[in-house]
């Protein structure tokens, strides 16, 4: 059963960064496509970026130049680089195969003063 451990959550101000990290037990990790999601209370769940098992990425429009998603195959782990951070970052994040599987706990994020 694949499972996902996200960590590196917490309470930052506006204008700062944190870096998330997702351990994945999935067998042939390295060939899937992984995403980072969020869920903002209120909202859908969503996917804010993802990376192909070559390095290829792609980001929503709210996280575009603010967020950078990495993987290291051999580690089976996936990262996201979040810099720039708004209130409205504020979420609970989720990494997961893209599409996705069954999910995993979440980490928090809130950014605010």
């Amino acid at each position: 059963q694949v499972q996902f451990v996200e960590s590196g959550g917490g309470l930052v101000q506006p204008g700062g960064s944190l870096r998330l990290s997702c351990a994945a037990s999935a067998s042939y990790f390295r060939l899937y496509v992984m995403g980072w999601y969020r869920q903002a209370p209120g909202k859908q769940r969503e996917l804010i970026a993802n990376i192909t098992s070559g390095g290829s990425t792609n980001y929503a429009d709210s996280v575009k130049g603010r967020f950078t998603i990495s993987r290291d195959n051999a580690k089976k782990t996936v990262h996201l680089q979040m810099n720039s951070l708004k209130p409205e970052d504020t979420a609970l994040y989720y990494c997961n195969f893209d599409p996705p599987l069954p999910w995993g706990q979440g980490t928090q994020v809130t950014v605010s003063s």
